[in-house]
């Protein structure tokens, strides 16, 4: 057998990874501003005010809006995941095995990648609903009422995500679960991950953060949280003779920062 593994073998590993990570591995990266190929450690992201109109006379100037403008910060980190691959293991050969690790690889650098989001959203000030209880009714038109009284667009890229624990007590709100309030081409037991309810498509996630019973769920606009990528993920496989074992890394650069912070509220949610 040879001492490096195919280079056959080497591609198709690297396309799995890159689909895995793509299509589980982060859930939150779809949901907020991505800008990708940043060339540094830093990017910027602009941050636009609101303009004011005004009349003007006729063959006068036209008034200026005023627009604010700003921009904040986001520092990337780089982030590695590796494995080691005993020269004796079927996994050289073995599909399954293979996608397997490719999968592990993924899912930890998917999870790194939410998790930059999810501290983020973390840094918003505003929180509705009192922390001693869960997700009600209540809590969530309140979270609502301050998104619109903000003038948080209402254009489709609105996002919520949940812990397992609120998404079942959202499931016990007529109107979140039942087909007579939401019709049956949404009903939430179709897809347990994701689903349109009131303009937002809310999401189920076991990573939001949790601290004395604590579960702390976001309500936000796309635009509220920005994602900056260094580097995707990028896969390698070496020999090692020393250790009769092929390394198979993979590494990334990705760095999350909140843009506007009235585009996001926080929901603390009791979780016992």
């Amino acid at each position: 057998m040879s001492t490096s593994i195919d280079q056959a073998f080497v591609k198709q590993f690297e396309r799995e990874v890159h689909a895995a990570y793509q299509r589980q591995g982060s859930k939150l990266r779809p949901t907020v501003r991505t800008k990708n190929n940043v060339r540094g450690s830093t990017t910027v992201f602009q941050k636009v005010g609101r303009g004011t109109a005004a009349t003007k006379a006729r063959h006068g100037m036209v008034p200026v809006m005023n627009v604010e403008h700003s921009h904040v910060e986001a520092v990337l980190v780089d982030y590695y995941a590796g494995e080691w691959v005993d020269r004796l293991d079927e996994l050289k050969t073995n599909i399954d095995e293979r996608q397997v690790l490719a999968a592990a690889g993924a899912y930890a650098l998917g999870r790194k990648t939410d998790e930059l989001i999810i501290n983020a959203l973390a840094q918003a000030r505003t929180s509705i609903g009192a922390a001693n209880e869960g997700l009600t009714k209540q809590k969530v038109l309140a979270a609502f009422e301050h998104l619109g009284a903000k003038d948080v667009p209402d254009d489709g890229q609105r996002f919520a995500v949940v812990g397992w624990k609120q998404w079942s007590e959202l499931l016990a709100l007529p109107e979140f679960a039942s087909a007579d309030y939401v019709g049956d081409d949404v009903l939430p037991w179709r897809g347990a991950q994701a689903k349109m309810w009131l303009g937002t498509l809310w999401i189920a996630h076991s990573g939001l953060p949790l601290r004395d019973g604590m579960r702390t769920c976001f309500w936000y606009h796309r635009s509220a949280v920005g994602h900056a990528v260094g580097q995707d993920v990028v896969t390698d496989i070496t020999w090692h003779g020393d250790r009769a074992a092929h390394f198979v890394a993979c590494w990334m650069s990705q760095g999350a920062v909140l843009i506007d912070d009235e585009g996001v509220v926080k929901i603390p949610c009791r979780e016992m």
